[in-house]
């Protein structure tokens, strides 16, 4: 079997952030968090990566990553069109089938614009490179959901319930999932059909960090095509990668093992979001985790 690649979903607009996410320094010497996904994926065994974009981050995204990775990682750039008519892409699934044509094996797939820790990289390289059968196996490294929520404002996360031996039966999409006060703190959210969803805190919940066998990809083009077919469909509705796997386990076209994440998740929904990240990457440049420049550590590799 191939090593794996990373496919990073980097087409984002960032429109509650303010600009591009994905070039927002993070590190102390202006690493951007996608600069730690490709390096902790290289060091686990991954040996290339694919970045879905837009056109227009083409340019910049190219000269940042290849001024930290000193070129030592094969990177491929693959364009994630918008549709005539739309303000943004189709969404997580269409991103993963802009890059079918650049994966011949199995690969990770994870967000420009979040931090998932080494040992979830370790976790996916593992899975990607023992699992085989059908109908394919695939994986998520689940987060607990009172570790993914902002202070800074409602959050979109797709929620996993596994059976005991730790495949996924639902990942259910929940919106605007935020704190409330009250005598008793808690975590609210809403389903797709507006009814209100509350947590305990220690849900496992998908943050865009999956392994894929070469399967999926067959899969996904037919879901995709009955997605745009569909007579009802709102003009902003995406083809979400937790949905499409959803349908794919219930089913029975695939199975898909929930991995629970060794590692602390950051991420950066909003900008009010960006000093704690910092001060986060920051203790763990203090710990020995990563070295206060990342270009040396790319070196090494």
């Amino acid at each position: 079997m191939s090593a794996p690649a990373l496919v990073i979903l980097a087409a984002g607009v960032g429109s509650r952030f303010g600009g591009p996410k994905q070039l927002s320094p993070i590190g102390p010497s202006g690493e951007t968090l996608l600069d730690y996904a490709i390096y902790d994926a290289m060091r686990a065994g991954f040996t290339r990566a694919v970045l879905v974009i837009r056109k227009e981050l083409a340019t910049p995204l190219d000269e940042h990553i290849s001024e930290v990775t000193r070129g030592v990682v094969p990177v491929q750039f693959v364009e994630q069109p918008v549709p005539e008519g739309r303000a943004k892409p189709w969404g997580t699934g269409h991103a993963v089938l802009a890059a079918r044509d650049a994966v011949a094996g199995p690969f990770a797939v994870c967000n420009a614009d979040d931090y998932y820790g080494p040992g979830a990289y370790r976790l996916l390289a593992e899975h990607l490179t023992n699992e085989a059968g059908a109908p394919p196996l695939h994986a998520l490294v689940g987060y607990r959901l009172d570790a993914t929520l902002s202070t800074h404002g409602g959050v979109a996360r797709a929620v996993a319930s596994c059976g005991p031996d730790g495949l996924l039966t639902r990942l259910v999409e929940v919106r605007d999932v935020r704190r409330f006060g009250g005598p008793r703190l808690g975590i609210r959210g809403s389903t797709a059909g507006g009814g209100p969803r509350e947590f305990a805190g220690d849900e496992q919940v998908s943050m865009n960090l999956w392994g894929f066998t070469r399967e999926v990809v067959a899969v996904l083009e037919q879901q995709f095509a009955a997605f745009v077919a569909a007579p009802n469909r709102a003009s902003d509705a995406e083809f979400l990668l937790s949905s499409a796997l959803d349908d794919q386990v219930t089913t029975g076209r695939a199975r898909l093992r929930v991995l629970p994440a060794p590692d602390r998740w950051l991420g950066v929904t909003f900008a009010a979001d960006v000093p704690a990240v910092r001060d986060e990457i920051a203790s763990l440049v203090r710990a020995g985790v990563y070295p206060a420049d990342l270009r040396d550590a790319f070196t090494c590799l």
